[in-house]
């Protein structure tokens, strides 16, 4: 055994708003190190436009942002998380402030915010930095971060597997850190940390069009569920339904916000639809617009529909969405004048790594926050700015967790060294590329927002070809980015059409042709999938909520649902 390269009270993996607030939010006298995969800004939550749902003005009340929240989940929300992070949102909020974010002023309210109403949201709860709200979070945090002496910031580092005793047969069964490959020296390093947390974001790059960059692999949920972790929901897949649509313009998301504010949406005749979709219209939750959306394309050949908000005055256009308005007209589009092109796009992994209201996983002092993580939160489908408000919540949560063990668990000293004396460097780059792209393409065409058993049959069969594929050219040759995230991507695919095959049902973000309705006498429990190293003495306390706890035996969801799956 080596001794091991770097050591760290607290691990964190990943830069984004989960992973810079815990930073921010554990004592400057534990040593941090944070892991980002490209720079720290190279993340889903800083191209976040809208913004960070919380109860802050007088009409509103945490009761009714609880209603909506549950109301958009499809049922399948934990009633217990819910209540936790609304009622902790205008601290969280409050703490923001604190840390220099400035968030967008209400000139008619003096002092106060201005908010915004997005869609399934009952009243104005949206706090936001014009249309840049992830932008202004994450260069506040991150300055903030850099200001810290305790605080190691690792950029351009991707994860590749957790240290655990599990699998290096220590003595220890817990997680005792992670190798990580310094992209810059092309050089595997060994991390090691008393906790360590998974803060990587979600998996939309599965998909051939997302709002997310190039980032989101779903490495985290890959590693963990590889490492003996259980994971929940991955069949709930958010498509926003508002991308820009052009050749050029990757993965620009036109925010909700725009909808909430009167903008509205049109088939290329000029016609709006949406009312015969939902009486709710362009204000009904993502799952239903992004569906009627892709309908109508569909029934009409159509390759996008269109958003208006020309009808607003130019002015209020560009003081709330400046970002939005200079964007498009990079793209010759004014949106002062003309509707905006737009598509659905894989936008959120609702589903994720199962932990408790601690942040906990399944492997004792491994923890996951953010995206990757579900708690319960969002059900079937997210309401819309909810997600940042989990990010937050749970980073706080989470800390005050590690703080309170802190001083009981000791840090690791030696632990195995990565060995690559049986691989080469490949000479075979162009497969992980072809791969990569087949991946995404059969992904969109059959797990897409309308799915059909045959479809997921099919996407099934090229999944299990590709894992043996990917795996033997893993065992063989020298760890690359793109081979690692080829390899996540190919895991979170299969926990995701898996998923899909025991929802035997249509509910929020899953709808399928062949069961096309809801069904609460089997399914109103969440899509739970144990891999084959999973171990229950592992657990650190209730992975699931009381109100969602259920018996994972087999024919839990339907009598054809076996719960153990193999990894």
């Amino acid at each position: 055994m080596n001794i091991s390269d770097r050591h760290f009270d607290v691990l964190i993996v990943g830069s984004g708003a989960s992973g810079l607030s815990l930073a921010l939010r554990l004592p400057s006298t534990m040593s941090i190190g944070l892991i980002a995969k490209g720079s720290l800004k190279e993340g889903n939550s800083y191209y976040a436009q809208g913004g960070i749902s919380a109860v802050m003005a007088a009409e509103d009340s945490v009761d009714s942002h609880i209603e909506d929240t549950l109301n958009a989940g499809a049922g399948l929300c934990s009633e217990s998380t819910v209540r936790l992070v609304v009622e902790n949102g205008p601290a969280s909020i409050q703490w923001l402030m604190d840390e220099g974010v400035a968030f967008t002023r209400d000139q008619s309210e003096g002092d106060g915010y201005h908010l915004t109403r997005e869609g399934g949201h009952s009243h104005r709860r949206v706090v936001h930095a014009a249309d840049a709200t992830g932008r202004e979070l994450v260069t506040t945090l991150e300055q903030k971060a850099r200001e810290r002496e305790n605080i190691h910031l690792f950029e351009c580092h991707n994860v590749i597997d957790l240290i655990t005793g599990a699998r290096t047969g220590l003595e220890d069964d817990r997680c005792l850190g992670a190798y990580i490959l310094n992209r810059e020296t092309d050089q595997v390093e060994t991390f090691v940390a008393r906790s360590t947390v998974l803060a990587t974001g979600g998996a939309s790059k599965v998909y051939l069009y997302t709002s997310n960059p190039d980032v989101a692999t779903g490495d985290g949920i890959a590693i963990a569920w590889r490492s003996g972790c259980r994971v929940a929901n991955m069949e709930f897949i958010q498509f926003h339904p508002t991308c820009l649509f052009h050749p050029h313009a990757k993965s620009f998301l036109i925010s909700e916000a725009l909808r909430g504010e009167g903008g509205r949406l049109l088939l290329p005749d000029g016609s709006r639809f949406m009312e015969r979709f939902d009486p709710r219209g362009e204000l009904a939750p993502r799952d239903v617009v992004a569906r009627a959306i892709d309908h109508e394309m569909k029934r009409l050949g159509a390759d996008c529909l269109y958003l208006d908000i020309s009808h607003k005055p130019a002015d209020f256009i560009r003081e709330h969405f400046p970002t939005i308005h200079e964007k498009c007209l990079e793209f010759g589009i004014d949106i002062t004048r003309e509707p905006i092109p737009v598509v659905p796009a894989a936008h959120y992994t609702c589903g994720g790594v199962m932990t408790d209201h601690k942040a906990r996983t399944d492997i004792p002092n491994l923890y996951a926050i953010g995206e990757i993580a579900y708690t319960g939160l969002h059900g079937a489908n997210r309401m819309a700015s909810n997600s940042l408000l989990e990010c937050l919540v749970f980073a706080e949560q989470s800390a005050l967790d590690i703080i309170r063990h802190h001083d009981a668990t000791p840090l690791p000293y030696r632990v195995p060294g990565w060995d690559e004396s049986r691989v080469k460097d490949s000479d075979e780059e162009v497969v992980v590329s072809h791969n990569w792209n087949e991946l995404r393409h059969f992904m969109w065409d059959y797990v897409g927002i309308v799915r059909t058993n045959k479809r997921l049959i099919r996407a099934k069969s090229r999944i299990n070809l590709l894992r043996h594929e990917i795996r033997e050219y893993y065992g063989k040759f020298h760890v690359t980015n793109d081979l690692l995230e080829l390899r996540n991507l190919v895991e979170v695919a299969d926990l995701i059409v898996r998923s899909a095959q025991r929802r035997k049902e249509s509910r929020g973000l899953h709808f399928t042709l062949d069961f096309p309705k809801r069904d609460n006498r089997i399914q109103r429990q969440p899509t739970i999938l144990i891999p084959d190293n999973y171990s229950p003495d592992w657990v650190l306390g209730e992975p699931l909520p009381p109100d969602q706890a259920t018996d994972p035996t087999p024919g839990s969801l339907s009598d054809e649902t076996a719960w153990k799956d193999g990894g």
